[in-house]
């Protein structure tokens, strides 16, 4: 009498493979809800608040900005007018420069001036982020006064020719606020763009390991796992860059929080795109996967 074998458990098999895949996919959805928004935020540093010439083209449409331009028309006008003491007609010669300085600020001049107080700013931001603590982070207005001045005084402006040249700053990050973030300026600029490349890799070897290992099958697995953690790093990325906006404008003044808003939204207007492109990438990933498993499932039900 012949005795068989003792016959492996297949439901068993099935059931611990299963339970390591969802195990290993759900580390993957934390290292990339992890390691998305930090690759973004080191490259940001790297690519944009690093670099002067993309400062400046980030900021440079600012100039027209109604925000900004009511911001550098107020603060121009308000020094303009501690230098002049005219009794009764305060208010009118007020209300002539104001319009005056306003007008300015849509012309190309103004833009020119614009683009060349950031640029100045731009050394002056990463002196902040890297200074000592107690510096704010701030934009001088002086090259746009001297533009000003130059401009109304050339038109025969009324008292344009005391308009004061002084550094005159919009403030973009309080003290404070500033101080908490030197910190975390410093990490994300030290790693520079390496976490977007260790996270390439990553995913390259994970995808890879889990074809070798499982075939078509468990590749699609790990790529949709891939799509589920770009869909949910780049939701992460997007509640830190509105947390972020926020805690940044809660310090600044507010006669220039709408100015600084403005700025804050185009140095990281990048960011939001970025989240927009990994979260569209993750959902093709996402859904193409598990599509391309259900097709899989049903031609092999098919074959058998």
């Amino acid at each position: 009498m012949r005795t068989s074998p003792p016959a492996t458990s297949e439901p068993s098999k099935a059931s611990a493979i299963s339970a390591t895949s969802v195990a290993l996919s759900a580390v993957l959805l934390v290292l990339l809800a992890v390691l998305v928004p930090f690759s973004a935020l080191s490259a940001w540093v790297d690519l944009e608040i690093d670099d002067t010439d993309r400062y400046v083209a980030a900021v440079s449409p600012l100039s027209s900005d109604p925000a900004v331009q009511s911001t550098v028309t107020d603060l121009i006008t308000d020094e303009a007018m501690r230098q002049i003491d005219l009794g009764p007609l305060q208010d009118t010669v007020r209300d002539f420069l104001h319009e005056a300085v306003r007008s300015f600020t849509s012309t190309e001049a103004f833009r020119t001036a614009w683009d060349t107080a950031n640029r100045t700013a731009h050394e002056a931001v990463t002196a902040a982020l890297d200074g000592d603590s107690g510096e704010a982070v701030t934009i001088d207005l002086a090259p746009v006064i001297e533009q000003v001045k130059q401009d109304l005084v050339s038109q025969g402006v009324p008292f344009a020719d005391q308009i004061p040249v002084q550094r005159t700053e919009i403030t973009v990050i309080g003290a404070d606020r500033a101080d908490s973030l030197r910190d975390s300026f410093h990490w994300l600029r030290y790693c520079s763009i390496w976490p977007a490349v260790a996270t390439l890799v990553l995913l390259v070897l994970v995808v890879g390991i889990a074809t070798v290992r499982g075939g078509l099958r468990a590749a699609l697995a790990a790529t949709a796992a891939v799509g589920a953690g770009f869909v949910l790093g780049a939701i992460v990325l997007r509640i830190l860059v509105a947390v972020g906006r926020s805690r940044v404008l809660d310090e600044v003044p507010g006669s220039d929080r709408d100015a600084a808003a403005a700025v804050v939204d185009a140095l990281t207007a990048s960011l939001r795109t970025t989240v927009w492109a990994v979260l569209a990438v993750g959902a093709v990933l996402l859904v193409g996967a598990v599509v391309a498993r259900m097709v899989l499932g049903r031609r092999r039900a098919g074959r058998g």
